[in-house]
């Protein structure tokens, strides 16, 4: 029997969590090969992963109440148990993953480990948490619009979203599959390189990049003290690379952008899950059940020249970009918003804002990185480092030469 048909094997309940991270209702866990690269690392898992025997609740117990426990174990999951690592639990995820913000009406919110007034971002807010508040060496989550990025920045991690289709997502709950990538945080980058050896396996060698893009139209979104506390870190990276540009990331603008994306992820989010939200009636916390709503009214012919033009974007990123170009922006453009937010706040311009900067890697596929390199108010800010499709080892090597 392959590892991915195990069992699982879950003490009664998750380890101690102060912070709200980990799931109780469908706990689950299991030790690692005796032997391997990361061999006595211990990670968590949002919960959109199957593993064998359990059942995956994609952060609403109406899904877990309709669904069987998985018989295989996901393949990124099955990965990292056979390099040795230990799954010690499962973590919080937004509702059904329709959301950055970190929030989830039905499990609570995890609490930011690096500022508890602050949300913690989503996502993937459970696994981020449980990294930064050092329940876990590193954790794996997923990213579709930001899942991954955000929730990294805003809990002061190193994430990575990788190449788009580098990592099969079998055994993962489906969501936009166009956009949709794992990904992965840790607290330091050579833990994160780590994991991404043993994830990404034989993916493109590691090269030098000989030239820094500053991405204008992200910085000109992005508040002013974000901008000034990234400066430090990006003469950093210049000192190492030795020369910059400056560029925009879309001649056309990144509002452009965020509506293609927007249209063509709702398009395929109703697609995946429409049926089973119409068969059961799920309640929804503000902001997702809306975005669920605009989804459903998104016409199939829509849908369709939305993915047509994210794929010409695309091409378009792959021409203008060169393999030796690092691209530069702020992960967010600002701060993690207090907790208590009211929603149509958070959705009229937090969300607008963010995913104006965090289309571009979901719309060509590429690589972003983002790492911690300041504090505002107490806040934690991210740097996000992006590049061409399959230069993620690249992007994971200049991240752990600067940043350590």
């Amino acid at each position: 029997m392959s590892r991915s048909q195990l069992p699982a094997n879950s003490p009664a309940s998750p380890p101690a969590d102060p912070f709200g991270a980990f799931c109780t209702a469908n706990h689950v866990a299991q030790p690692g090969a005796a032997q391997g690269a990361l061999h006595g690392l211990s990670f968590a898992a949002k919960d959109v992963f199957d593993v064998t025997g359990s059942t995956t609740g994609f952060g609403h117990p109406t899904w877990l109440a309709s669904h069987e426990p998985a018989t295989e174990t996901a393949t990124a999951v099955t990965r990292l148990l056979d390099a040795g690592a230990d799954l010690i639990g499962r973590t919080i995820s937004d509702e059904l993953c329709y959301s950055l913000s970190g929030e989830n009406s039905h499990y609570g919110t995890p609490t930011n480990p690096r500022n508890p007034d602050r949300l913690p971002g989503g996502s993937s807010s459970g696994s981020a948490v449980a990294v930064a508040g050092g329940l876990v060496d590193f954790a794996v989550g997923t990213d579709c619009g930001g899942s991954v990025r955000v929730p990294a920045s805003y809990c002061g991690l190193f994430g990575l979203r990788p190449t788009h289709g580098s990592i099969p997502l079998t055994g993962v709950s489906r969501f936009a599959p166009r956009f949709d990538t794992i990904g992965w945080f840790a607290r330091d980058a050579a833990m994160l390189k780590r994991i991404s050896d043993v994830l990404l396996g034989d993916s493109a060698p590691a090269h030098g990049f000989r030239r820094m893009v500053l991405a204008d139209d992200a910085f000109e979104r992005t508040d002013p003290a974000i901008r000034a506390a990234i400066a430090p870190a990006l003469d950093a990276i210049e000192r190492r690379i030795g020369a910059h540009e400056r560029a925009v990331l879309s001649p056309e603008g990144l509002d452009h952008w965020l509506e293609t994306f927007r249209i063509a992820q709702a398009g395929e989010i109703w697609a995946s899950l429409g049926a089973w939200i119409g068969e059961h009636r799920p309640s929804f916390g503000r902001g997702v059940g809306e975005r669920f709503a605009i989804a459903a009214t998104i016409a199939p012919d829509a849908a369709l020249a939305a993915r047509a033009r994210a794929d010409e974007i695309a091409v378009e990123l792959a021409g203008r970009f060169s393999e030796d170009e690092l691209i530069c922006l702020p992960t967010t453009p600002t701060l993690a918003p207090p907790r208590g937010t009211a929603s149509n706040e958070v959705e009229i311009d937090y969300r607008r804002r963010t995913m104006e900067l965090l289309c571009t890697a979901g719309l060509g596929g590429l690589p972003q990185l983002t790492i911690p390199v300041a504090t505002v108010d107490g806040a934690p800010v991210g740097l996000s480092i992006m590049a061409r499709r399959g230069n993620d080892k690249a992007l994971l090597q200049l991240a752990k030469d600067v940043f350590g």
